[in-house]
């Protein structure tokens, strides 16, 4: 199933498209072109989602984190002390 998205574009955007398309560039019509700057989009979200997830994976085998006390102000205190502290 494909859904149809039309958009008006400014006259700098809609020239920047028309250098990116045709005969001589790199893709053949405005929508493959579309089509590829949301993959490049998709994949860099993924990319720092799958980043945090493993910064995080890594911070709690290294020993940098700490139980939530539910309140978000001494939490962020205790975190940063935590952090100065070198997580000691």
């Amino acid at each position: 199933m494909s859904d149809r998205i039309n958009a008006r574009l400014p006259k700098p955007l809609a020239d920047h498209v028309s250098r990116m398309v045709g005969q001589d560039s790199i893709f053949e019509t405005p929508s493959e072109y579309i089509r590829s700057l949301i993959r490049k989009d998709m994949e860099s979200e993924f990319s720092q989602v799958y980043t945090a997830v493993i910064d995080g994976f890594t911070d709690i085998k290294e020993g940098r984190y700490m139980e939530s006390t539910g309140d978000w102000k001494k939490d962020k205190e205790l975190f940063l002390k935590k952090q100065s502290e070198n997580w000691q």
